[in-house]
């Protein structure tokens, strides 16, 4: 008698249980995703509205953009044709 004929085959796991694992990993890896998303969006959200209050950069920018728009869309226009040479 032989080792070989003593050891039982380890059994697999079928189709449906590997499935499931992938689906829970699936599930847990976009659950993960969700939560860093969302930390992401509170924190740039906070830093929003820092920068409008009175004395921010972005106040400072909403208020020229109302005061001159046509001068604020062409300025805007020249930095994004700026950048995007750039790359």
């Amino acid at each position: 008698m032989s080792i070989d004929e003593t050891l039982e085959p380890i059994p697999q796991p079928g189709v449906a249980a590997r499935a499931m694992d992938t689906a829970a990993d699936v599930s847990r890896t976009v659950g993960e995703v969700t939560g860093a998303l969302r930390a992401a969006v509170d924190r740039l959200s906070k830093a929003i509205e820092h920068a409008r209050r009175p004395g921010q950069p972005l106040s400072t920018i909403a208020a020229i953009t109302r005061e001159a728009p046509l001068t604020s869309l062409c300025i805007a226009f020249m930095f994004g044709i700026a950048v995007a040479r750039r790359r």
